[in-house]
Protein backbone atom coordinates (compact mmCIF):
# COMPACT_ATOMS: atom_id res chain seq x y z
CA UNK A 1 0.00 0.00 0.00
CA UNK A 2 1.06 3.22 -0.84
CA UNK A 3 0.13 7.27 -0.59
CA UNK A 4 0.75 8.92 -4.22
CA UNK A 5 0.87 12.69 -4.23
CA UNK A 6 -2.86 13.47 -4.60
CA UNK A 7 -3.26 12.04 -1.04
CA UNK A 8 -5.07 8.55 -2.10
CA UNK A 9 -4.68 5.37 -1.14
CA UNK A 10 -2.84 3.16 -4.24
CA UNK A 11 -3.78 -0.58 -2.74
CA UNK A 12 -0.46 -2.60 -4.46
CA UNK A 13 -0.77 -5.57 -2.01
CA UNK A 14 -3.96 -6.86 -3.80
CA UNK A 15 -4.98 -8.25 -7.13
CA UNK A 16 -6.70 -6.21 -8.97
CA UNK A 17 -5.37 -3.11 -7.27
CA UNK A 18 -7.54 -0.35 -5.71
CA UNK A 19 -7.04 3.27 -5.06
CA UNK A 20 -9.08 5.22 -2.30
CA UNK A 21 -10.20 8.58 -2.14
CA UNK A 22 -9.61 10.52 0.98
CA UNK A 23 -11.10 13.74 1.96
CA UNK A 24 -8.66 16.23 2.12
CA UNK A 25 -9.75 18.61 4.94
CA UNK A 26 -10.15 15.36 7.45
CA UNK A 27 -8.04 12.73 5.56
CA UNK A 28 -11.10 10.33 5.74
CA UNK A 29 -11.62 7.47 3.18
CA UNK A 30 -14.57 8.71 0.79
CA UNK A 31 -14.71 6.15 -2.08
CA UNK A 32 -12.77 2.77 -3.12
CA UNK A 33 -12.79 2.05 -7.03
CA UNK A 34 -10.76 -1.04 -8.06
CA UNK A 35 -8.30 -1.21 -11.02
CA UNK A 36 -8.96 -3.46 -13.97
CA UNK A 37 -7.39 -6.43 -14.73
CA UNK A 38 -4.76 -5.37 -18.05
CA UNK A 39 -6.90 -7.98 -20.14
CA UNK A 40 -10.34 -6.15 -19.15
CA UNK A 41 -8.48 -3.07 -20.22
CA UNK A 42 -7.63 -4.10 -23.38
CA UNK A 43 -11.39 -5.27 -23.91
CA UNK A 44 -12.35 -1.75 -22.87
CA UNK A 45 -9.80 0.03 -25.70
CA UNK A 46 -10.75 -2.53 -28.35
CA UNK A 47 -14.63 -2.11 -27.03
CA UNK A 48 -13.84 1.70 -27.66
CA UNK A 49 -12.27 1.59 -31.06
CA UNK A 50 -15.00 -0.30 -32.46
CA UNK A 51 -17.73 1.76 -31.34
CA UNK A 52 -15.91 4.59 -32.95
CA UNK A 53 -16.58 3.43 -36.01
CA UNK A 54 -20.41 3.50 -35.66
CA UNK A 55 -20.39 6.64 -33.62
CA UNK A 56 -18.33 8.68 -36.85
CA UNK A 57 -21.33 7.09 -38.92
CA UNK A 58 -24.05 9.64 -36.30
CA UNK A 59 -24.08 13.31 -38.57
CA UNK A 60 -22.10 15.69 -37.17
CA UNK A 61 -25.78 17.96 -36.44
CA UNK A 62 -27.16 14.84 -34.27
CA UNK A 63 -24.09 14.78 -32.44
CA UNK A 64 -24.49 18.20 -31.16
CA UNK A 65 -28.01 17.91 -30.96
CA UNK A 66 -26.77 14.92 -27.82
CA UNK A 67 -24.20 17.73 -27.05
CA UNK A 68 -26.73 20.19 -26.07
CA UNK A 69 -28.69 17.44 -23.89
CA UNK A 70 -25.39 16.77 -22.39
CA UNK A 71 -25.84 20.38 -21.15
CA UNK A 72 -29.13 19.76 -20.02
CA UNK A 73 -28.56 16.32 -18.14
CA UNK A 74 -25.68 17.80 -16.47
CA UNK A 75 -27.16 21.14 -15.19
CA UNK A 76 -30.00 18.59 -13.89
CA UNK A 77 -26.84 17.97 -11.48
CA UNK A 78 -25.72 21.38 -10.61
CA UNK A 79 -27.12 20.96 -6.98
CA UNK A 80 -25.62 17.51 -6.37
CA UNK A 81 -21.33 18.94 -7.69
CA UNK A 82 -20.66 21.04 -5.30
CA UNK A 83 -20.90 19.33 -2.08
CA UNK A 84 -19.16 15.69 -3.94
CA UNK A 85 -16.32 18.43 -5.52
CA UNK A 86 -15.94 19.42 -1.61
CA UNK A 87 -15.44 16.14 -0.28
CA UNK A 88 -13.38 14.77 -2.85
CA UNK A 89 -10.93 17.90 -3.41
CA UNK A 90 -11.49 20.38 -0.54
CA UNK A 91 -12.68 23.47 -2.83
CA UNK A 92 -15.23 25.72 -0.39
CA UNK A 93 -18.59 24.12 -1.23
CA UNK A 94 -19.30 27.89 -1.46
CA UNK A 95 -17.53 28.29 -4.40
CA UNK A 96 -18.99 24.67 -6.43
CA UNK A 97 -21.50 26.08 -8.67
CA UNK A 98 -18.78 28.31 -10.36
CA UNK A 99 -17.21 24.88 -12.40
CA UNK A 100 -21.07 23.87 -13.17
CA UNK A 101 -21.42 27.49 -14.12
CA UNK A 102 -18.08 27.31 -16.32
CA UNK A 103 -18.09 23.71 -17.77
CA UNK A 104 -22.00 25.06 -19.02
CA UNK A 105 -20.48 27.84 -20.79
CA UNK A 106 -17.63 26.04 -22.28
CA UNK A 107 -19.88 23.39 -23.92
CA UNK A 108 -22.08 25.91 -25.19
CA UNK A 109 -19.29 28.02 -26.79
CA UNK A 110 -17.73 24.60 -28.32
CA UNK A 111 -20.59 23.59 -29.87
CA UNK A 112 -22.00 26.43 -30.81
CA UNK A 113 -19.13 26.50 -33.29
CA UNK A 114 -18.83 23.02 -33.93
CA UNK A 115 -20.55 22.72 -37.70
CA UNK A 116 -18.05 25.34 -39.01
CA UNK A 117 -15.00 24.10 -37.10
CA UNK A 118 -15.35 20.59 -38.71
CA UNK A 119 -16.94 21.58 -41.98
CA UNK A 120 -15.10 20.82 -45.01
CA UNK A 121 -12.63 24.04 -46.64
CA UNK A 122 -13.97 24.03 -50.29
CA UNK A 123 -11.33 25.40 -52.70
CA UNK A 124 -13.80 26.09 -55.42
CA UNK A 125 -12.68 29.44 -56.02
CA UNK A 126 -9.24 28.42 -57.51
CA UNK A 127 -10.27 25.20 -58.79
CA UNK A 128 -9.27 24.91 -62.63
CA UNK A 129 -12.42 23.83 -64.95
CA UNK A 130 -13.61 19.72 -64.60
CA UNK A 131 -11.51 19.78 -61.08
CA UNK A 132 -13.09 19.54 -57.63
CA UNK A 133 -11.14 20.01 -54.32
CA UNK A 134 -11.96 20.57 -50.67
CA UNK A 135 -10.90 19.49 -46.79
CA UNK A 136 -12.44 17.45 -44.42
CA UNK A 137 -11.88 17.62 -41.24
CA UNK A 138 -11.68 13.59 -39.90
CA UNK A 139 -11.93 12.01 -36.47
CA UNK A 140 -8.75 10.51 -35.13
CA UNK A 141 -10.55 7.59 -33.56
CA UNK A 142 -9.77 6.60 -30.07
CA UNK A 143 -8.62 9.45 -27.56
CA UNK A 144 -7.61 8.99 -23.98
CA UNK A 145 -8.35 11.91 -21.80
CA UNK A 146 -6.13 11.90 -18.55
CA UNK A 147 -7.84 14.34 -16.08
CA UNK A 148 -6.85 16.04 -13.11
CA UNK A 149 -8.44 16.65 -9.56
CA UNK A 150 -8.27 20.84 -9.35
CA UNK A 151 -11.33 21.48 -11.55
CA UNK A 152 -12.30 17.89 -12.76
CA UNK A 153 -15.27 18.86 -15.62
CA UNK A 154 -13.62 22.44 -16.95
CA UNK A 155 -10.83 20.59 -17.57
CA UNK A 156 -12.82 17.35 -19.10
CA UNK A 157 -15.40 18.75 -20.96
CA UNK A 158 -12.06 20.90 -22.41
CA UNK A 159 -11.19 17.57 -24.47
CA UNK A 160 -14.03 15.08 -23.73
CA UNK A 161 -17.01 17.04 -25.53
CA UNK A 162 -15.18 18.45 -28.73
CA UNK A 163 -13.41 15.06 -29.14
CA UNK A 164 -17.12 13.37 -28.97
CA UNK A 165 -18.83 16.10 -31.42
CA UNK A 166 -16.33 15.67 -33.98
CA UNK A 167 -16.71 11.49 -33.85
CA UNK A 168 -13.97 10.25 -31.67
CA UNK A 169 -14.78 7.89 -29.22
CA UNK A 170 -12.94 8.78 -25.57
CA UNK A 171 -11.62 6.69 -22.37
CA UNK A 172 -11.28 9.41 -19.36
CA UNK A 173 -9.20 8.07 -17.00
CA UNK A 174 -9.48 10.38 -13.56
CA UNK A 175 -7.43 11.60 -11.21
CA UNK A 176 -8.04 9.12 -8.06
CA UNK A 177 -8.43 12.38 -6.35
CA UNK A 178 -11.53 13.15 -8.09
CA UNK A 179 -13.19 9.64 -9.06
CA UNK A 180 -16.97 10.76 -9.01
CA UNK A 181 -16.31 13.77 -11.07
CA UNK A 182 -15.57 11.73 -14.04
CA UNK A 183 -18.10 8.84 -13.39
CA UNK A 184 -21.00 12.07 -13.43
CA UNK A 185 -19.84 13.61 -16.06
CA UNK A 186 -20.24 10.73 -18.09
CA UNK A 187 -23.43 9.87 -16.61
CA UNK A 188 -24.98 13.13 -18.02
CA UNK A 189 -23.03 12.26 -21.41
CA UNK A 190 -24.84 8.71 -21.13
CA UNK A 191 -28.20 9.91 -20.47
CA UNK A 192 -27.97 12.63 -23.29
CA UNK A 193 -27.49 9.66 -26.08
CA UNK A 194 -23.64 8.63 -26.31
CA UNK A 195 -23.38 5.15 -26.15
CA UNK A 196 -21.73 3.47 -23.26
CA UNK A 197 -18.60 2.38 -25.33
CA UNK A 198 -17.96 5.81 -26.99
CA UNK A 199 -17.47 7.04 -23.69
CA UNK A 200 -16.03 5.32 -20.61
CA UNK A 201 -14.33 6.19 -17.71
CA UNK A 202 -11.39 4.08 -16.66
CA UNK A 203 -9.40 3.87 -13.28
CA UNK A 204 -6.28 3.44 -13.38
CA UNK A 205 -2.87 2.69 -11.81
CA UNK A 206 -0.08 4.68 -13.11
CA UNK A 207 1.01 1.05 -14.42
CA UNK A 208 -1.93 0.87 -15.98
CA UNK A 209 -2.04 4.51 -17.72
CA UNK A 210 1.38 3.95 -19.50
CA UNK A 211 -0.49 0.21 -21.03
CA UNK A 212 -3.31 2.62 -22.05
CA UNK A 213 -1.10 5.13 -24.04
CA UNK A 214 0.76 2.70 -25.89
CA UNK A 215 -2.13 0.91 -27.04
CA UNK A 216 -1.83 0.78 -30.28
CA UNK A 217 -5.53 1.26 -30.82
CA UNK A 218 -5.42 5.02 -28.28
CA UNK A 219 -4.11 7.15 -31.68
CA UNK A 220 -4.48 10.80 -29.55
CA UNK A 221 -3.80 11.30 -25.45
CA UNK A 222 -4.52 14.32 -23.86
CA UNK A 223 -3.07 14.99 -20.52
CA UNK A 224 -3.71 17.55 -18.05
CA UNK A 225 -0.92 17.65 -14.89
CA UNK A 226 2.02 17.72 -14.10
CA UNK A 227 5.43 18.20 -15.92
CA UNK A 228 6.94 15.31 -14.86
CA UNK A 229 3.56 12.97 -15.73
CA UNK A 230 3.28 14.75 -19.10
CA UNK A 231 7.17 13.38 -19.95
CA UNK A 232 6.07 9.95 -18.58
CA UNK A 233 3.01 10.40 -21.39
CA UNK A 234 5.11 11.42 -23.73
CA UNK A 235 7.79 8.95 -23.55
CA UNK A 236 5.04 6.11 -23.25
CA UNK A 237 3.65 7.51 -26.34
CA UNK A 238 6.58 7.40 -28.41
CA UNK A 239 7.81 4.00 -27.67
CA UNK A 240 4.03 2.86 -29.07
CA UNK A 241 3.78 1.14 -31.97
CA UNK A 242 3.19 3.78 -34.71
CA UNK A 243 2.77 7.81 -33.88
CA UNK A 244 0.06 8.51 -31.93
CA UNK A 245 -0.20 12.73 -31.16
CA UNK A 246 -0.02 14.26 -27.01
CA UNK A 247 -1.35 17.35 -26.33
CA UNK A 248 -0.07 18.15 -22.98
CA UNK A 249 -1.58 20.87 -20.51
CA UNK A 250 1.15 21.28 -17.81
CA UNK A 251 2.33 23.62 -15.18
CA UNK A 252 2.30 27.14 -14.76
CA UNK A 253 4.07 30.04 -12.85
CA UNK A 254 1.86 32.67 -14.38
CA UNK A 255 3.10 36.08 -13.41
CA UNK A 256 1.33 39.31 -13.31
CA UNK A 257 2.33 43.17 -13.79
CA UNK A 258 1.47 46.19 -11.76
CA UNK A 259 2.18 49.21 -13.68
CA UNK A 260 2.55 52.38 -12.49
CA UNK A 261 -0.74 53.77 -13.30
CA UNK A 262 -3.13 50.95 -12.33
CA UNK A 263 -6.21 51.12 -10.66
CA UNK A 264 -4.64 49.83 -7.42
CA UNK A 265 -8.16 48.65 -5.54
CA UNK A 266 -9.55 46.86 -8.48
CA UNK A 267 -6.23 45.39 -9.53
CA UNK A 268 -5.28 44.32 -5.59
CA UNK A 269 -9.15 42.54 -5.26
CA UNK A 270 -8.31 40.67 -8.80
CA UNK A 271 -4.95 39.46 -7.83
CA UNK A 272 -5.65 37.86 -4.25
CA UNK A 273 -8.54 36.42 -6.13
CA UNK A 274 -6.30 35.22 -8.84
CA UNK A 275 -3.47 33.87 -6.13
CA UNK A 276 -5.90 32.34 -3.67
CA UNK A 277 -8.99 31.06 -5.15
CA UNK A 278 -9.51 27.17 -5.08
CA UNK A 279 -6.40 27.70 -2.79
CA UNK A 280 -4.00 28.76 -5.49
CA UNK A 281 -4.60 25.07 -7.32
CA UNK A 282 -4.94 26.29 -10.49
CA UNK A 283 -2.07 26.04 -13.07
CA UNK A 284 -3.22 29.21 -14.41
CA UNK A 285 -3.21 30.97 -11.08
CA UNK A 286 -1.22 34.27 -10.04
CA UNK A 287 1.85 33.10 -8.76
CA UNK A 288 4.20 35.92 -8.76
CA UNK A 289 3.86 39.69 -9.15
CA UNK A 290 5.89 42.05 -10.11
CA UNK A 291 4.63 45.78 -9.15
CA UNK A 292 6.14 49.12 -10.23
CA UNK A 293 8.11 50.83 -7.17
CA UNK A 294 6.44 54.08 -7.66
CA UNK A 295 2.95 51.99 -6.19
CA UNK A 296 4.84 49.11 -4.67
CA UNK A 297 4.56 49.66 -0.96
CA UNK A 298 1.00 50.59 -1.34
CA UNK A 299 0.13 47.81 -3.51
CA UNK A 300 1.67 45.26 -1.12
CA UNK A 301 0.03 47.11 2.18
CA UNK A 302 -3.41 46.66 0.57
CA UNK A 303 -2.88 43.21 -0.77
CA UNK A 304 -1.73 41.66 2.85
CA UNK A 305 -4.38 43.20 4.20
CA UNK A 306 -7.28 41.65 1.80
CA UNK A 307 -5.09 38.00 2.05
CA UNK A 308 -6.12 38.45 6.29
CA UNK A 309 -10.14 38.65 5.64
CA UNK A 310 -9.53 35.12 4.01
CA UNK A 311 -11.70 32.33 6.00
CA UNK A 312 -9.59 28.59 6.29
CA UNK A 313 -11.48 26.23 7.17
CA UNK A 314 -13.97 23.00 7.04
CA UNK A 315 -14.50 23.71 3.43
CA UNK A 316 -18.16 21.96 3.93
CA UNK A 317 -19.69 24.70 6.07
CA UNK A 318 -20.05 28.13 3.55
CA UNK A 319 -19.09 30.70 5.76
CA UNK A 320 -15.10 29.14 4.78
CA UNK A 321 -13.68 30.87 1.29
CA UNK A 322 -10.71 29.02 1.91
CA UNK A 323 -10.29 25.51 2.26
CA UNK A 324 -7.27 22.81 2.57
CA UNK A 325 -4.83 21.97 -0.82
CA UNK A 326 -5.87 18.45 -2.31
CA UNK A 327 -3.68 16.15 0.37
CA UNK A 328 -1.15 15.82 3.43
CA UNK A 329 2.10 15.33 0.98
CA UNK A 330 0.58 18.81 -0.81
CA UNK A 331 0.35 21.34 2.49
CA UNK A 332 4.14 19.85 3.43
CA UNK A 333 5.37 20.61 0.22
CA UNK A 334 4.20 23.89 -0.35
CA UNK A 335 5.36 24.63 3.60
CA UNK A 336 9.10 23.67 2.60
CA UNK A 337 8.71 26.13 -0.38
CA UNK A 338 7.84 29.19 1.52
CA UNK A 339 10.39 28.16 4.61
CA UNK A 340 13.49 28.04 2.23
CA UNK A 341 12.20 31.31 0.66
CA UNK A 342 12.31 33.00 4.27
CA UNK A 343 15.64 30.96 5.26
CA UNK A 344 16.99 32.93 1.84
CA UNK A 345 15.99 36.35 2.67
CA UNK A 346 12.15 36.30 2.18
CA UNK A 347 9.69 37.78 4.37
CA UNK A 348 6.74 37.07 5.10
CA UNK A 349 4.12 39.36 6.00
CA UNK A 350 1.02 37.03 7.17
CA UNK A 351 1.29 36.08 10.86
CA UNK A 352 0.52 32.53 10.71
CA UNK A 353 -1.68 32.70 13.80
CA UNK A 354 -4.26 34.10 11.91
CA UNK A 355 -5.31 30.50 10.41
CA UNK A 356 -4.92 28.35 12.86
CA UNK A 357 -6.45 25.61 11.26
CA UNK A 358 -3.47 25.53 9.44
CA UNK A 359 -1.66 22.92 11.31
CA UNK A 360 1.53 20.92 10.52
CA UNK A 361 -0.03 17.16 9.73
CA UNK A 362 -3.15 18.43 7.62
CA UNK A 363 -3.99 19.59 4.53
CA UNK A 364 -4.61 23.03 5.46
CA UNK A 365 -2.26 25.97 4.22
CA UNK A 366 -2.39 29.38 5.73
CA UNK A 367 -2.44 32.09 2.99
CA UNK A 368 1.18 33.58 2.91
CA UNK A 369 2.47 36.55 0.94
CA UNK A 370 5.83 37.42 0.51
CA UNK A 371 8.33 40.19 -0.17
CA UNK A 372 12.19 40.57 -0.53
CA UNK A 373 12.32 37.46 -3.33
CA UNK A 374 14.32 37.20 -5.93
CA UNK A 375 14.75 34.34 -8.79
CA UNK A 376 17.05 32.22 -6.81
CA UNK A 377 14.12 31.50 -4.68
CA UNK A 378 12.24 28.36 -5.69
CA UNK A 379 9.07 30.15 -4.71
CA UNK A 380 9.50 32.43 -7.65
CA UNK A 381 10.92 30.17 -9.98
CA UNK A 382 8.89 26.75 -9.37
CA UNK A 383 5.16 26.32 -9.01
CA UNK A 384 3.55 26.41 -5.84
CA UNK A 385 0.02 25.26 -6.34
CA UNK A 386 -1.03 26.54 -3.30
CA UNK A 387 -2.06 30.02 -1.44
CA UNK A 388 1.24 31.32 -1.51
CA UNK A 389 2.43 34.45 -3.53
CA UNK A 390 5.84 35.96 -3.79
CA UNK A 391 5.47 40.08 -4.89
CA UNK A 392 8.66 41.91 -6.12
CA UNK A 393 9.89 45.45 -6.95
CA UNK A 394 10.52 46.68 -10.47
CA UNK A 395 11.99 49.95 -12.14
CA UNK A 396 10.57 49.64 -15.67
CA UNK A 397 8.43 47.57 -18.10
CA UNK A 398 11.52 46.01 -19.84
CA UNK A 399 12.81 44.68 -16.29
CA UNK A 400 9.17 43.57 -15.26
CA UNK A 401 8.97 41.66 -19.21
CA UNK A 402 12.68 40.04 -18.02
CA UNK A 403 11.44 38.89 -15.12
CA UNK A 404 7.89 37.36 -16.13
CA UNK A 405 10.14 35.83 -19.28
CA UNK A 406 12.69 34.15 -16.25
CA UNK A 407 10.69 30.74 -16.05
CA UNK A 408 10.55 27.15 -17.26
CA UNK A 409 6.61 28.07 -17.64
CA UNK A 410 4.72 30.08 -20.48
CA UNK A 411 1.08 29.32 -19.45
CA UNK A 412 -0.86 32.96 -19.19
CA UNK A 413 0.92 36.07 -17.56
CA UNK A 414 -0.92 39.62 -16.92
CA UNK A 415 -0.30 43.39 -17.03
CA UNK A 416 -2.38 45.39 -14.59
CA UNK A 417 -2.79 48.88 -16.33
CA UNK A 418 -4.94 51.85 -16.25
CA UNK A 419 -5.63 51.19 -20.33
CA UNK A 420 -9.34 52.59 -20.40
CA UNK A 421 -7.63 56.26 -19.42
CA UNK A 422 -4.55 56.15 -20.48
CA UNK A 423 -4.62 55.09 -24.61
CA UNK A 424 -0.18 55.07 -24.08
CA UNK A 425 -0.84 52.25 -21.44
CA UNK A 426 -2.68 49.97 -23.91
CA UNK A 427 -0.26 50.80 -26.65
CA UNK A 428 2.45 49.73 -23.99
CA UNK A 429 0.25 46.60 -23.43
CA UNK A 430 0.32 45.61 -27.10
CA UNK A 431 4.05 45.67 -27.34
CA UNK A 432 4.82 44.11 -24.11
CA UNK A 433 2.62 41.13 -25.39
CA UNK A 434 4.28 40.61 -28.43
CA UNK A 435 7.24 40.10 -25.65
CA UNK A 436 6.37 37.72 -23.26
CA UNK A 437 6.84 34.30 -23.79
CA UNK A 438 3.48 32.43 -23.20
CA UNK A 439 0.01 30.93 -24.54
CA UNK A 440 -2.11 33.54 -22.96
CA UNK A 441 -1.56 37.58 -22.41
CA UNK A 442 -4.22 38.81 -20.13
CA UNK A 443 -4.95 43.10 -19.56
CA UNK A 444 -6.44 43.84 -16.01
CA UNK A 445 -7.71 40.56 -15.82
CA UNK A 446 -6.34 36.75 -14.89
CA UNK A 447 -7.03 32.83 -14.27
CA UNK A 448 -9.95 32.67 -16.89
CA UNK A 449 -10.04 30.80 -19.60
CA UNK A 450 -12.49 32.24 -22.86
CA UNK A 451 -13.69 29.31 -24.53
CA UNK A 452 -13.21 31.06 -27.98
CA UNK A 453 -9.89 31.45 -27.85
CA UNK A 454 -6.81 28.68 -27.57
CA UNK A 455 -5.83 27.22 -24.72
CA UNK A 456 -2.34 26.76 -25.11
CA UNK A 457 1.20 26.98 -23.29
CA UNK A 458 4.82 27.17 -23.97
CA UNK A 459 8.05 25.93 -22.41
CA UNK A 460 7.47 23.32 -19.80
CA UNK A 461 3.63 24.42 -19.73
CA UNK A 462 3.01 22.00 -22.17
CA UNK A 463 1.99 21.72 -26.26
CA UNK A 464 -1.48 21.59 -28.33
CA UNK A 465 -4.55 23.14 -27.74
CA UNK A 466 -8.17 23.33 -26.65
CA UNK A 467 -11.05 25.10 -26.60
CA UNK A 468 -11.78 27.58 -29.51
CA UNK A 469 -11.81 26.60 -32.73
CA UNK A 470 -8.24 25.03 -32.52
CA UNK A 471 -9.50 22.59 -30.28
CA UNK A 472 -11.26 20.91 -32.80
CA UNK A 473 -8.28 20.73 -35.05
CA UNK A 474 -6.16 18.98 -31.96
CA UNK A 475 -8.84 16.43 -32.30
CA UNK A 476 -9.25 15.92 -36.15
CA UNK A 477 -7.16 15.50 -39.15
CA UNK A 478 -7.26 17.10 -42.42
CA UNK A 479 -8.34 14.62 -45.01
CA UNK A 480 -7.49 16.16 -48.56
CA UNK A 481 -10.09 15.06 -51.37
CA UNK A 482 -8.78 16.20 -55.27
CA UNK A 483 -11.24 15.06 -58.02
CA UNK A 484 -10.89 15.38 -61.51
CA UNK A 485 -13.96 14.69 -62.61
CA UNK A 486 -13.71 15.73 -66.87
CA UNK A 487 -11.05 13.22 -68.45
CA UNK A 488 -11.68 13.86 -71.69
Amino acid sequence: MSLNPTGTIIQTDAEPASQTTLIPHNQQPLVCRTYPSEKQLTKAIENAAAAQEKWARVPLQQRVAIGRRFMEEFGKMRDEIPMELTLQMGRPVSQGTGEVRGTLERAEYMLSIAENALADVSLADTDKPGFKRYIKRTPLGVVLVIAPWNYPYLVMVNSVLPALIAGNTVIVKPSPQTPLAAERFALAFHNAGVPKDALQVIHLSPELTTMAVKNPLVDFVAFTGSVAGGRAVDIAAAEAQGFKGVGLELGGKDPAYVRADADLDYTVAELVDGAMFNSGQSCCAIERIYVHESIYDDFVTEFVELTKKYRLGDPTEPQHNLGPVCSVASAERIRKQVTAAVLAGAKALIPEDLFPAARPGTAFVAPQVLVDVDHTMEIMMEETFGPVIGIQKVASDVEAIALMNDSPYGLTASIWTNAAANPESQEAFLGMADELHTGTVFLNRCDYLDPALAWTGVKNSGRGVSLSKFGYDQLTRAKSVHMKIKTA
